[in-house]
């Protein structure tokens, strides 16, 4: 017998934290824009100190320290956090200079590719079996590259590094056993003394944007804030969400870079260029169709 379809209050939560953490991120390229002029490397090192800084205050607030110092307590597990530590700080970097050079729709084909990416890590590294459609789409995927390489004579290098590093970040994060939150403020923990030290290199070099104005020393301190929130709300979608609904929400947040890159900051799409993103978009297609095919049914009695 069917019993009648309940809206679940849950998932509902789930669906508005999963809609405000990827466009939060998906605005990323109009935050990251106030910071024209100042180098990428000076705001990824503010970036890194204040996220270290504002997830200390968030984590004694919420009472969350456990799995931290037993996180702490384990020093041969910190090794893998720590790779997660440096591909989650080249990718933040890469972003911030892909969006002050102008390259953000490099940036968005970045993230677009992310999930074939991890499609592909997951068939080279764990060894998983990769569903036929899964391949036809890293298939396309790759296809588009190998296009943008020989007829405009570039590698897209942005979007292929920022795919990698999120990608790499994702397949190491799997193996470590610390939610959203605990993970970022100890990977942050590890990279807080190389950031305070270039902070102080910066400063005796008379290179350091900090303390001298400032509107923009606020702002080189909301980047914690700016960095902890969406990872808050995406962490509320993942407790109420199935995996599918999550990866089909994801590509709001490329899409939304893209619209930015091409709406507000002018930045030109030729040809090929489009060509290639309609190649990417249909792999896409292919893989969430794939995904959601392969999804667990519910049995309903």
């Amino acid at each position: 017998m069917h019993s009648p379809s309940v809206r679940d209050p849950q998932a509902a939560k789930g669906v508005t934290f999963g809609l405000t953490a990827y466009i939060m991120w998906g605005c990323f390229p109009l935050y990251f824009a106030l910071f024209e002029g100042m180098p990428a490397f000076e705001v990824l090192v503010h970036r890194i100190l204040w996220s270290c800084v504002f997830l200390v205050g968030l984590i004694t607030l919420l009472k969350r320290w456990t799995p931290v110092v037993a996180a702490l307590k384990e020093p041969r597990r910190l090794g893998r956090v720590l790779i997660c530590a440096l591909l989650i700080g080249a990718n933040w970097g890469l972003y911030i200079y892909a969006v002050e050079s102008r390259q953000v729709l490099q940036a968005s084909l970045g993230y677009f590719l992310t999930p074939l990416v991890n499609v592909a890590l997951g068939m080279l590294v764990l060894r998983e079996v990769m569903a036929r459609l899964q391949l036809v789409a890293l298939g396309l995927a790759s296809l588009a590259i190998i296009i943008q390489f020989a007829l405009l004579g570039e590698l897209p290098w942005i979007s292929l590094m920022l795919a990698l590093s999120f990608g790499s970040y994702g397949l190491f994060r799997k193996q470590i056993p610390l939610d959203g939150l605990s993970g970022l403020f100890v990977e942050t923990l590890l990279l807080f003394p190389l950031a305070l030290l270039a902070l102080t290199w910066l400063s005796l070099q008379g290179e350091s944007h900090f303390l001298y104005d400032a509107p923009v020393s606020v702002l080189l301190v909301s980047s914690g804030v700016a960095t902890a929130l969406p990872l808050l709300a995406f962490a509320g979608a993942a407790r109420r969400l199935r995996l599918s609904t999550l990866g089909f929400l994801m590509y709001i947040n490329p899409s939304i870079q893209f619209l930015i890159a091409l709406l507000i900051f002018g930045e030109p799409l030729g040809t090929i260029q489009l060509a290639t993103f309609i190649m990417i978009w249909l792999g896409l297609a292919l893989y969430s169709w794939s995904s959601w095919q392969s999804r667990p049914r519910q049995v309903v009695d």
